[in-house]
């Protein structure tokens, strides 16, 4: 599978319980900080969720 770098480019203060928990989920805790997931539907679904939040590239 091909794997997705996420970067955390917005603050998940003052967002719903439900997107701060999802942004954890991801490995992420701070903005600028860089994570790599394998692409798959799952994470996919997680990064919609909190794409206003994030930016993704291929890795």
């Amino acid at each position: 599978m091909s794997k997705i770098k996420v970067t955390q480019v917005k603050s998940g203060i003052k967002k719903p319980q439900n997107q701060k928990r999802t942004l954890e989920a991801l490995g992420l805790h701070k903005i600028g900080q860089v994570v790599e997931h394998e692409s798959t539907p799952s994470i996919l679904g997680m990064v919609n969720k909190v794409k206003h939040l994030v930016s993704t590239e291929e890795a």
